[in-house]
């Protein structure tokens, strides 16, 4: 699940994953971030989800992914669109 708040300049997003005892880590890698694993990882909310909110610019399309425990890629089921390698979220409208 995302969740996007548009500020002046920027758009704050929040991945959020469902409870997954089986993972123990996650973390969302993207244009954001140079692609690096590990530097936004989800972490556990009281209700179990995991999530990591980023602040992005308001006018860039975001490509993104997410990377499990032991390499694992997947993406996120509810991203504006997949271009065949990577999800991503148009940019936010006003």
């Amino acid at each position: 699940m995302l969740e996007r708040t548009r500020r002046k300049d920027t758009t704050r997003v929040t991945f959020i994953l469902p409870p997954d005892p089986a993972c123990p880590a996650v973390s969302v890698v993207g244009d954001f971030n140079d692609w690096t694993p590990g530097a936004h990882e989800l972490l556990v909310r009281t209700d179990g989800t995991r999530a990591v909110t980023v602040a992005v610019p308001a006018n860039e399309r975001l490509h993104f992914r997410y990377l499990a425990h032991g390499g694992h890629w997947f993406d996120e089921a509810d991203a504006d669109g997949h271009d065949g390698h990577n999800s991503y979220l148009e940019p936010a409208r006003a």
